[in-house]
């Protein structure tokens, strides 16, 4: 047997496929018509984003004694004033007259020229480049127009009164609900440098052209880490997270070799930031953020002292006061979610030359660690006691399946990633034994049912 393995073999198309088809995700509004490149996680991606974030926490928060908060998605208008989103936070739009559709120009640039350095040019001469060189996109015929910047922030509004002076907007990152916490907290926990704050949520960017399933959606979620110490050790700190991060993926399951480290170039850094790494992975569609890890300076605390005339100055135990530096590791949920289930992918070629898909998810994020399957119905009292069992007595995530022959139901938990399958036969009441079923390698062993909690606390 041989695997389909390589992530630029696989066709995008069949594995969004798959994926819907065993309930990972639905699309957002379906019997409505849907919304575009709006998805919805069902039961199976929502297990692996449960696993995913206790991870997390427990690799960025716990372990590093870091401090999770949760702040809200809409917050003072003035806190993007401050941050700069209000007036910076733009794409560059151009539109198609011909057929009135609106583009990111960079994105039309990446599709047909994915080598050229688009960071190199300026705002004149990306437009220049487009209506000279790009004749069709789409499949139109085009005739374009300028470029024009586009606030990704969305607009809603506080209150009753539908006025100016209500307009806020949802948060396009999680970042700045930790900087106008940081007074708080660093006083609340008495908290000494270097130390961390961070924390889960959603975010929303009104993207021009939100594409490639949930690579790119306007609704994401985001875990994402602001780590606060003095500028002597800014440098170590952002080296460290860097590592971290990188080690983080890879336990997690993702294989080394899709993965790769992408230091920004001047031409890319924001002002304010003195340093940027992406960690990129091998999307079947090409390299692609997964997650950054910044150093992002004082820039932050200082714009909020500016613009809410309040300090952010930590007291050092010399009496001395500093605006510390913040170093970012943010990490998109969706993104990692959608490597991991490419990562995991597979259709094997049988001997008969039948075929399965499969999904080679680590066991740590798999939906479920293992299936309790009876061989037949008659068997189903004896599987649902060992499978209430092991629900009211062990942590062990696992599910239950009776419907179909035994064959497919095997096939049925390949394809949604369980690592491991109890089949509970003829013999299991006689011998008190059950047999143990392996996803990777098909192979099956027999043990007794008392050993099954060992068995599991010890792969």
């Amino acid at each position: 047997m041989y695997f389909v393995d390589n992530n630029l073999e696989k066709d995008i198309q069949n594995v969004i496929a798959h994926l819907k088809n065993q309930g990972f995700v639905y699309q957002n509004s379906e019997i409505y018509g849907g919304v575009v490149n709006t998805w919805d996680y069902g039961p199976l991606a929502v297990a692996m984003l449960n696993q995913i974030k206790s991870f997390w926490i427990n690799e960025f928060i716990r372990k590093e004694k870091n401090f999770l908060i949760d702040s809200k998605i809409i917050m003072n208008r003035s806190v993007w004033k401050a941050s700069g989103h209000l007036d910076n936070f733009s794409d560059y739009l151009i539109e198609n007259k011909n057929n009135n559709k609106r583009y990111r120009a960079d994105h039309i640039l990446k599709d047909l020229y994915p080598e050229m350095e688009i960071e190199k040019y300026s705002l004149e001469q990306l437009e220049q480049i487009i209506k000279e060189k790009v004749k069709k996109y789409d499949g139109i015929e085009t005739n374009w127009g300028n470029i024009r910047p586009f606030n990704l922030m969305f607009k809603t509004q506080m209150g009753a009164i539908d006025n100016a002076a209500s307009e806020t907007f949802l948060r396009p990152e999680t970042a700045q609900g930790i900087f106008v916490n940081f007074k708080n907290l660093s006083r609340s926990s008495r908290a000494k440098l270097p130390f961390g704050i961070g924390q889960i949520g959603k975010s929303f960017r009104n993207e021009i052209t939100p594409r490639d399933f949930i690579f790119r959606t306007r609704e994401f979620e985001q875990m994402e880490l602001e780590f606060f110490c003095e500028e002597k050790d800014s440098d170590y700190f952002y080296r460290y997270w860097i590592k971290k991060a990188k080690e983080f993926v890879l336990f997690l399951g993702l294989k080394e070799n899709n993965i790769r480290l992408r230091e920004h170039s001047k031409e890319e850094l924001s002002h304010y930031s003195k340093g940027t790494l992406d960690i990129e992975y091998l999307f079947p569609f090409g390299w692609g953020e997964l997650l950054g890890i910044a150093n992002r300076g004082s820039f932050d605390l200082e714009q909020h002292m500016k613009f809410s005339n309040q300090s952010l100055e930590y007291l050092k135990e010399d009496g001395s006061k500093i605006i510390p530096f913040a170093i970012e590791p943010s990490i998109g949920l969706d993104r990692l979610l959608f490597a991991l289930l490419i990562d995991a992918y597979e259709i094997e070629k049988l001997e008969n030359d039948e075929e399965r898909i499969i999904l080679k998810l680590n066991k740590k994020i798999a939906p479920y660690e293992l299936a309790i399957l009876p061989l037949t119905k008659k068997q189903a009292n004896e599987a649902k006691e060992i499978y209430n069992n092991l629900l009211m007595h062990t942590n062990l995530r696992v599910t239950y399946d009776e419907s179909g022959s035994i064959g497919k139901r095997y096939r049925r938990q390949d394809a949604i990633g369980t690592p491991y399958c109890i089949t509970v036969d003829f013999d299991s009441p006689i011998n008190n034994t059950i047999t143990i079923r392996n996803r990777d390698t098909m192979k099956q062993e027999t043990i007794s049912i008392n050993e099954i909690e060992n068995y599991f606390r010890n792969i």
